[in-house]
Protein backbone atom coordinates (compact mmCIF):
# COMPACT_ATOMS: atom_id res chain seq x y z
CA UNK A 1 0.00 0.00 0.00
CA UNK A 2 2.83 2.37 0.92
CA UNK A 3 4.60 1.55 -2.34
CA UNK A 4 1.42 2.33 -4.28
CA UNK A 5 1.04 5.69 -2.51
CA UNK A 6 4.68 6.50 -3.20
CA UNK A 7 4.25 5.61 -6.87
CA UNK A 8 1.12 7.79 -7.18
CA UNK A 9 2.91 10.69 -5.50
CA UNK A 10 5.92 10.22 -7.75
CA UNK A 11 3.70 10.35 -10.85
CA UNK A 12 1.99 13.50 -9.58
CA UNK A 13 5.33 15.18 -8.92
CA UNK A 14 6.59 14.16 -12.37
CA UNK A 15 3.48 15.59 -14.04
CA UNK A 16 3.82 18.85 -12.11
CA UNK A 17 7.47 19.10 -13.10
CA UNK A 18 6.61 18.57 -16.78
CA UNK A 19 3.89 21.23 -16.58
CA UNK A 20 6.33 23.67 -14.99
CA UNK A 21 8.99 23.01 -17.63
CA UNK A 22 6.43 23.52 -20.40
CA UNK A 23 5.23 26.78 -18.83
CA UNK A 24 8.76 28.14 -18.44
CA UNK A 25 9.58 27.22 -22.03
CA UNK A 26 6.53 29.03 -23.39
CA UNK A 27 7.06 32.13 -21.19
CA UNK A 28 3.50 33.27 -21.82
CA UNK A 29 -0.02 32.95 -20.46
CA UNK A 30 -3.47 33.62 -21.87
CA UNK A 31 -5.92 35.93 -20.08
CA UNK A 32 -8.72 33.39 -20.57
CA UNK A 33 -6.83 30.73 -18.64
CA UNK A 34 -8.29 30.41 -15.11
CA UNK A 35 -4.73 29.86 -13.87
CA UNK A 36 -3.30 32.90 -15.67
CA UNK A 37 -2.34 34.80 -12.50
CA UNK A 38 -0.78 31.76 -10.86
CA UNK A 39 1.15 30.79 -14.00
CA UNK A 40 2.41 34.31 -14.70
CA UNK A 41 3.47 34.58 -11.05
CA UNK A 42 5.58 31.43 -11.51
CA UNK A 43 7.21 32.87 -14.62
CA UNK A 44 8.01 36.20 -12.95
CA UNK A 45 9.30 34.52 -9.80
CA UNK A 46 11.55 32.27 -11.88
CA UNK A 47 13.04 35.29 -13.68
CA UNK A 48 13.56 37.23 -10.46
CA UNK A 49 15.22 34.33 -8.66
CA UNK A 50 17.69 33.89 -11.53
CA UNK A 51 18.45 37.54 -12.24
CA UNK A 52 17.50 39.82 -9.36
CA UNK A 53 19.50 40.34 -6.15
CA UNK A 54 17.09 41.79 -3.53
CA UNK A 55 19.94 42.46 -1.09
CA UNK A 56 21.92 44.69 -3.44
CA UNK A 57 19.42 45.96 -6.03
CA UNK A 58 16.34 48.14 -5.96
CA UNK A 59 13.44 46.87 -8.04
CA UNK A 60 11.92 49.41 -10.43
CA UNK A 61 8.69 48.68 -12.33
CA UNK A 62 8.27 50.95 -15.35
CA UNK A 63 4.73 50.84 -16.71
CA UNK A 64 4.89 52.37 -20.17
CA UNK A 65 1.98 53.73 -22.21
CA UNK A 66 -0.56 56.49 -22.65
CA UNK A 67 -3.91 57.02 -20.95
CA UNK A 68 -5.16 58.64 -24.18
CA UNK A 69 -5.30 55.37 -26.13
CA UNK A 70 -7.26 52.29 -25.09
CA UNK A 71 -4.74 49.78 -26.40
CA UNK A 72 -1.74 51.72 -25.13
CA UNK A 73 -3.18 52.15 -21.63
CA UNK A 74 -2.04 48.71 -20.40
CA UNK A 75 1.06 50.13 -18.73
CA UNK A 76 -0.66 53.05 -16.92
CA UNK A 77 -3.55 50.81 -15.80
CA UNK A 78 -1.11 48.26 -14.42
CA UNK A 79 0.89 50.97 -12.66
CA UNK A 80 -2.22 52.39 -10.99
CA UNK A 81 -3.20 48.94 -9.74
CA UNK A 82 0.33 48.32 -8.43
CA UNK A 83 0.23 51.61 -6.51
CA UNK A 84 -2.64 50.23 -4.44
CA UNK A 85 -0.30 47.73 -2.79
CA UNK A 86 2.25 48.35 -0.06
CA UNK A 87 5.59 47.22 -1.40
CA UNK A 88 8.92 47.00 0.34
CA UNK A 89 10.79 50.33 0.26
CA UNK A 90 13.19 48.79 -2.26
CA UNK A 91 10.38 48.53 -4.85
CA UNK A 92 9.33 51.54 -6.95
CA UNK A 93 6.51 51.91 -9.50
CA UNK A 94 6.89 54.47 -12.27
CA UNK A 95 3.99 55.09 -14.67
CA UNK A 96 0.28 55.25 -13.86
CA UNK A 97 -2.96 56.75 -15.15
CA UNK A 98 -2.23 59.86 -13.11
CA UNK A 99 1.43 60.13 -14.17
CA UNK A 100 2.00 58.03 -17.31
CA UNK A 101 5.42 57.20 -18.72
CA UNK A 102 5.16 57.56 -22.50
CA UNK A 103 7.13 58.48 -25.61
CA UNK A 104 7.59 62.13 -24.62
CA UNK A 105 8.99 61.52 -21.13
CA UNK A 106 10.54 58.05 -21.31
CA UNK A 107 14.10 59.37 -21.64
CA UNK A 108 13.47 61.78 -18.77
CA UNK A 109 12.26 58.85 -16.65
CA UNK A 110 15.36 56.83 -17.48
CA UNK A 111 17.54 59.82 -16.53
CA UNK A 112 15.67 60.02 -13.22
CA UNK A 113 16.41 56.34 -12.55
CA UNK A 114 20.10 56.83 -13.37
CA UNK A 115 20.34 59.68 -10.87
CA UNK A 116 18.33 58.14 -8.05
CA UNK A 117 19.16 54.41 -8.16
CA UNK A 118 22.71 53.11 -7.95
CA UNK A 119 22.01 49.55 -9.08
CA UNK A 120 18.37 49.14 -10.18
CA UNK A 121 16.78 46.02 -11.60
CA UNK A 122 14.12 47.18 -14.04
CA UNK A 123 10.97 45.36 -15.12
CA UNK A 124 9.33 47.12 -18.08
CA UNK A 125 5.61 46.63 -18.79
CA UNK A 126 3.97 47.66 -22.06
CA UNK A 127 1.30 46.77 -24.59
CA UNK A 128 2.16 45.18 -27.93
CA UNK A 129 0.58 44.21 -31.25
CA UNK A 130 1.00 40.88 -33.05
CA UNK A 131 -0.69 37.89 -34.65
CA UNK A 132 -4.45 37.55 -34.23
CA UNK A 133 -3.99 34.07 -32.77
CA UNK A 134 -1.90 35.53 -29.92
CA UNK A 135 -4.17 38.43 -28.94
CA UNK A 136 -4.90 38.13 -25.23
CA UNK A 137 -1.53 36.62 -24.34
CA UNK A 138 0.93 38.03 -21.81
CA UNK A 139 4.63 37.29 -22.30
CA UNK A 140 7.66 37.73 -20.07
CA UNK A 141 11.13 37.80 -21.62
CA UNK A 142 14.73 38.56 -20.75
CA UNK A 143 16.42 41.76 -21.82
CA UNK A 144 15.22 45.22 -22.71
CA UNK A 145 11.83 46.22 -24.07
CA UNK A 146 11.69 48.23 -27.30
CA UNK A 147 8.70 50.52 -26.66
CA UNK A 148 6.99 52.02 -29.68
CA UNK A 149 8.38 49.48 -32.15
CA UNK A 150 4.86 48.39 -33.07
CA UNK A 151 4.01 51.90 -34.25
CA UNK A 152 7.43 52.68 -35.77
CA UNK A 153 8.68 54.92 -32.97
CA UNK A 154 12.38 55.04 -32.17
CA UNK A 155 12.50 55.10 -28.36
CA UNK A 156 15.22 54.08 -25.88
CA UNK A 157 15.23 50.45 -24.83
CA UNK A 158 14.38 49.76 -21.20
CA UNK A 159 14.36 46.86 -18.76
CA UNK A 160 16.39 43.92 -17.51
CA UNK A 161 13.30 41.82 -18.18
CA UNK A 162 10.03 42.91 -19.76
CA UNK A 163 6.36 41.96 -19.69
CA UNK A 164 4.17 42.62 -22.72
CA UNK A 165 0.47 42.17 -23.24
CA UNK A 166 -0.60 41.52 -26.81
CA UNK A 167 -3.73 43.67 -27.06
CA UNK A 168 -4.51 43.65 -30.77
CA UNK A 169 -3.41 42.74 -34.30
CA UNK A 170 -0.42 44.37 -36.02
CA UNK A 171 0.30 45.06 -39.66
CA UNK A 172 -2.15 47.76 -40.68
CA UNK A 173 -2.96 51.25 -39.31
CA UNK A 174 -1.42 50.49 -35.91
CA UNK A 175 -2.45 53.81 -34.33
CA UNK A 176 -6.09 53.20 -35.24
CA UNK A 177 -5.84 49.60 -34.01
CA UNK A 178 -4.58 50.78 -30.61
CA UNK A 179 -7.34 53.38 -30.39
CA UNK A 180 -10.03 50.82 -31.19
CA UNK A 181 -8.77 48.05 -28.88
CA UNK A 182 -11.39 46.69 -26.48
CA UNK A 183 -10.97 48.12 -23.00
CA UNK A 184 -12.07 44.79 -21.47
CA UNK A 185 -8.96 43.02 -22.79
CA UNK A 186 -6.64 45.72 -21.48
CA UNK A 187 -8.27 45.83 -18.03
CA UNK A 188 -8.11 42.04 -17.72
CA UNK A 189 -4.44 42.04 -18.68
CA UNK A 190 -3.59 44.81 -16.22
CA UNK A 191 -5.23 42.87 -13.36
CA UNK A 192 -3.37 39.66 -14.20
CA UNK A 193 -0.01 41.42 -14.56
CA UNK A 194 -0.42 43.51 -11.40
CA UNK A 195 -1.56 40.66 -9.15
CA UNK A 196 1.12 38.33 -10.54
CA UNK A 197 3.82 40.91 -9.90
CA UNK A 198 2.61 41.61 -6.38
CA UNK A 199 2.53 37.93 -5.43
CA UNK A 200 5.89 37.09 -6.98
CA UNK A 201 7.64 40.14 -5.50
CA UNK A 202 6.26 39.48 -2.02
CA UNK A 203 7.40 35.86 -2.24
CA UNK A 204 10.92 37.05 -3.07
CA UNK A 205 11.06 39.33 -0.01
CA UNK A 206 9.39 36.93 2.42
Amino acid sequence: MDKLKSLIQFNKNSQEQLKRQKLLKQSRVDINDPLAINNLKKLIKHKLKNKYDPLHQDLVLICIGSDRSTGDSLGPLTGSKLNNFNFDKKVSVLGSLESPVHAKNLQETLNYIDKNYSNPFIIAIDASLGKSSSVGSISINDGALKPGSGVNKNLPEVGDIHITGLVNVSGYMEYFVLQSTRLHIVVQMSKIIAYSLVQSIKSIYN
